[in-house]
């Protein structure tokens, strides 16, 4: 059974990731949930952490999926940079704005404290290129809703409630889709399992 690591978003937890994991193993995947602190910690810490976490765990020779939200599709990149000896199946993120976020941007102006040190070298977007070699679909929602728009711009760019699309485009990804999803809800959403169920297994996404 294939190895898929689930990584959640800021302000979440390792169980936010059970409903999608428990739909992905209807297709026939072996998830497997990691956590971190996400406000407290850079990147590159968590980074450590999950290399520390993945060897207690698995052999280095096991291949291994990666699905990421938000902030977690950060994680992924940054980590694939740093430990590249993993041998990597594909990757699938969900609403990760992989440009930077202006929503994040806004935010560390207004009330730093709320997005902490998931912001320098994160959400700020300077994080590591994705590597080359490695097949990631960047998956995208368009329902805008939830505390993001608080933040976000009125100027019409389709968002997620949270994240803009364009922001969600990594230009060396595999394939990009849009859903009918909001950030949040994406972790949920049953479209967007099959869809991440679908690029794991065949390395593009079902247009």
């Amino acid at each position: 059974m294939a190895q898929v690591i689930l990584l959640h978003g800021l302000h979440m937890h390792a169980w936010a990731m059970r409903p999608l994991a428990n739909q992905l193993l209807a297709y026939g995947f072996d998830c497997h949930r990691f956590g971190y602190y996400s406000m407290l910690h850079t990147l590159p810490v968590h980074s450590k952490r999950l290399n520390h976490w993945l060897e207690q765990h698995f052999d280095l020779a096991t291949p291994l999926n990666f699905v990421g939200h938000s902030l977690g599709g950060l994680l992924i990149r940054d980590f694939l940079y740093r430990y590249p000896n993993w041998q990597i199946g594909r990757c699938v993120t969900l609403g990760t704005p992989h440009l930077g976020s202006l929503s994040a941007d806004k935010v560390q102006k207004i009330l730093p404290t709320f997005i902490g040190q998931s912001y320098r070298s994160g959400l700020d977007g300077n994080v590591p290129m994705l590597i080359d070699g490695i097949e990631l679909g960047s998956i995208a929602g368009n329902v805008s809703a939830g505390l993001g728009k608080l933040v976000l711009p009125r100027d019409g760019r389709e968002n997620d409630g949270t994240v803009y699309i364009d922001e969600t485009r990594l230009p060396n990804a595999t394939d990009h889709i849009i859903l009918p999803a909001s950030h949040t809800g994406m972790i949920l959403n049953k479209q967007v399992a099959k869809q991440v169920a679908y690029f794991l297994q065949h390395g593009h996404f079902l247009h």
